[in-house]
């Protein structure tokens, strides 16, 4: 019995201390909102709706910018410029029968949109 009661009481205590979770995930995620992409691409998306369609984390009508930023993770530079293209003129296919409407942005404004998605891996 004392076995048991010691248990529930370390694992208690475990769970209300926050167990051993990974703590540099949360300095990581505060850096990255200091990032200057990152800034203005959220910015950005807010301005232009995009989370009409989309979320950072989970499936609307479009991909889940977290799930754009695994599948696009370690590319080329040049991969910036070919989502922003996909954000202004739109486009199908990548994402099985999704389709993506044109946006009216500027090329930078959607590269900057990009990078800020990009970063959310």
């Amino acid at each position: 019995m004392k076995k048991i009661l010691i248990a529930c009481l370390a694992f208690s205590l475990l769970t209300a201390c926050g167990g051993s979770g990974d703590k540099s995930k949360t300095v990581a995620d505060a850096d990255l909102t200091k990032n200057p992409d990152y800034k203005k691409g959220l910015d950005l998306v807010a301005k232009n709706r995009c989370m009409t369609c989309h979320t950072v984390a989970e499936q609307l009508t479009g991909p889940a910018y977290k799930e754009v930023a695994k599948r696009y993770a370690g590319r080329p530079d040049t991969i910036v410029a070919h989502l922003a293209n996909k954000v202004i003129h739109g486009g199908s296919g990548e994402w099985g029968n999704l389709v993506m409407t044109p946006n009216e942005v500027s090329q930078a404004d959607a590269e900057a949109m990009v990078k800020y998605i990009l970063l959310l891996k």
